[in-house]
């Protein structure tokens, strides 16, 4: 199965200049806890509810501090045309539960989460994932 067969398309942008409370708002309502941050056609960036917590909130940043204060800035993502099995395993070796989805133009063309894996893949691959994102550490340990 291709990661394009599973992955929730249209996929919002947040901006880097966007301020915490309003991409807050936007994860509110779109019931959603993670957005691709994208600058002049490229994408830069994601930020999660948890970079939000951990990245500003922790540190005492307010509502007013811009994504591009808080966002991971190392940018992993997948292509459509990937065997979503592949990408799983990538997952949980990277530690994260949700990625951009990319077309062969380096173009944003949707997210893949392990949720969504798990509705459509095989439960035993996505189990495998998830014993490794959820081992201490990753990109908010430090």
């Amino acid at each position: 199965m291709k990661v394009a067969e599973i992955m929730t398309p249209n996929v919002h942008l947040a901006s880097p200049d966007e301020s915490l409370q309003k991409i807050a708002k936007r994860m509110a309502v779109d019931d959603v806890g993670f957005l691709p941050v994208g600058e002049n056609d490229r994408l830069v960036g994601t930020i999660t509810d948890r970079d939000i917590v951990v990245r500003a909130v922790a540190e005492g940043k307010d509502g007013h501090a811009t994504v591009r204060d808080v966002m991971t800035k190392d940018v992993k993502y997948c292509f459509e045309d990937e065997d979503i099995e592949h990408v799983v395993q990538n997952m949980g070796d990277i530690q994260v539960r949700r990625l951009p989805v990319l077309n062969r133009d380096k173009r944003l063309v949707g997210v893949v989460s392990l949720a969504d894996a798990a509705l459509k893949e095989d439960p035993a691959t996505v189990g495998i994932a998830m014993s490794g994102v959820v081992v201490p550490g990753g990109a908010h340990a430090t």
